[in-house]
C-alpha cells in the first residue's frame, strides 16, 4: 500500500542517517544486537537468575518462548519486509536509483520483519528481570526504605529503556528492520511479560502441562502455515528474499529461519519441565544445600560454563528436518542442564566434602 511504501521509505532514510552519522558507534550498535539476541536468554540470562530465584528464572523462559512464539505469528500475519530486501524491489524509487543500505554478517535473517524478534525477546525478559529486582524493594515499609525504593524504581526502569532503545537502534542500523518494526516489538514484548505476571499456575505445572504447551505450540503452528499453504499462501516468503538479496550468500543462517526459531523455543520449554519434574531437582534445588550462597554460586558458574561448551557442539545443516530434530534436542538440554544436572552435581560434590570432613 501507498502508506506502507512511505513508512518503509521514511525507514530507509532513518537507517541511512544511522549508517552514515553513527559509523563511530558501529561495534557498540553490533554487541547491543547481539545483546537482544533471544538464544541469550537461555544461555546467560536464565542460569543467573535461576539459581538466584527460581520463580524468576521458571518465568523468564516461560515469557521467552511464549513471545516468541507470538513474533512468529505476528510475522507470518503482518508480512514484513526487512530494509535490506525492500530497498531492492520496491518500485517507488525512480530510475532504478534504489538507496544503498550496508549490510553486516547478522544482518541477513530470513524471516520477516515485523514485529523485531531481538526487540520483543529483549523487552519481555528485561521486564521480568526488573519487575523481579523491584518486587525485593517493595516490601520495604519504613520512609528512608521508600526513597530508596523510589530510586530504585528510576534507576532500573532508566537501565531497562536504554537497553531497549540501543537494541532498537542497533537493529534499525545493521538495516535488518524498519524502525516501527522494531517499536512494535518493544511493547509487544512488554504485553507478554505483563501477563506473566498474572499467571502463577506456571509455577506448579507438571510435566504432562509443559508436554501439553508444547503440542498446542507446535500444532497450532503447523496448522496455521499448512492452512494458508493449502490457501496458496507461502509463510516462507522471506526465505528466497534473503537469499537473493543477502550481500554474502555465508551469512544466510538455516538458523534464523522461523521453524527454527519455534523448535528451539519448544525444546528449552520442554526441557525446563523434565528438569524441574526431575528426581535430580527435588534433591539438590529442594534440599539442605539449595539454601547456601557458595551452592548457588557454583551452580552459577557451572551452568555458565557448560553452556557455552554447548555452543562449540554445531548442528549440521545439510538436511533441514535432521537440524530442526537435533536443535530441538539440543535448546532442551540446556534448561535441563542448569535445573537439574548441574544443581545435582554440585549438591553430590559438597555432600561428599561434607562427609570427608565428619
Amino acid at each position: 500500500s501507498i502508506k506502507m511504501d512511505l513508512l518503509h521509505s521514511n525507514g530507509v532514510l532513518i537507517i541511512q542517517h544511522l549508517q552514515r552519522d553513527y559509523r563511530a558507534y558501529q561495534d557498540f550498535l553490533n554487541f547491543m544486537s547481539h545483546v537482544g539476541d533471544p538464544r541469550n536468554i537461555f544461555s546467560i540470562y536464565f542460569p543467573l537468575w535461576f539459581q538466584l530465584n527460581q520463580v524468576v528464572g521458571t518465568k523468564m523462559i516461560w515469557v521467552a518462548v511464549i513471545g516468541d512464539w507470538f513474533n512468529l505469528i505476528f510475522k507470518w500475519i503482518l508480512f514484513g519486509h526487512r530494509p535490506y530486501w525492500w530497498v531492492q524491489e520496491t518500485m517507488i524509487y525512480p530510475n532504478q536509483s534504489s538507496p544503498c543500505l550496508e549490510q553486516f554478517p547478522i544482518t541477513c535473517e530470513t524471516g520477516p520483519g515485523s514485529p523485531s524478534g531481538h526487540a520483543m525477546g529483549s523487552s519481555c525478559v528485561w521486564y521480568v528481570m526488573v519487575t523481579a529486582a523491584l518486587s525485593y524493594t517493595v516490601r520495604w515499609k519504613d520512609k528512608s526504605a521508600v526513597t530508596l525504593h523510589r530510586l530504585t524504581w528510576s534507576f532500573l526502569w532508566s537501565i531497562f529503556w536504554i537497553i531497549q532503545i540501543s537494541v532498537c537502534i542497533s537493529r534499525v542500523f545493521i538495516a535488518t528492520h524498519f524502525p516501527h518494526q522494531v517499536v512494535l516489538g518493544v511493547f509487544a514484548g512488554i504485553l507478554v511479560a505483563e501477563a506473566f505476571e498474572h499467571t502463577p499456575a506456571i509455577q506448579t505445572a507438571s510435566l504432562r502441562m509443559y508436554i501439553k504447551t508444547n503440542l498446542f505450540l507446535f500444532i497450532f503452528a503447523l496448522g496455521f502455515y499448512l492452512s494458508l499453504k493449502l490457501l496458496d499462501i507461502d509463510l516462507l516468503w522471506s526465505v528466497p528474499k534473503a537469499k537473493k538479496w543477502c550481500a554474502n550468500p555465508d551469512w544466510i543462517n538455516i538458523d534464523t529461519t522461523p521453524f527454527a526459531g519455534l523448535v528451539r523455543n519448544l525444546g528449552a520449554l520442554f526441557g525446563l519441565g523434565l528438569g524441574i519434574n526431575s528426581e535430580m531437582f527435588i534433591m539438590s534445588c529442594k534440599g539442605k544445600n539449595s539454601c547456601k550462597i557458595s551452592f548457588r554460586i557454583l551452580c552459577i558458574a557451572a551452568s555458565l560454563a557448560t553452556l557455552q561448551l554447548y555452543n562449540f557442539v554445531k548442528i549440521p545443516t545439510h538436511t533441514e528436518y535432521l537440524f530442526y530434530i537435533l536443535s530441538f534436542f539440543k535448546s532442551a538440554a540446556m534448561p535441563l542442564t542448569v535445573v537439574a544436572l548441574v544443581p545435582y552435581c554440585v549438591h553430590s560434590l559438597m555432600r561428599t566434602t561434607e562427609k570427608k570432613l565428619n
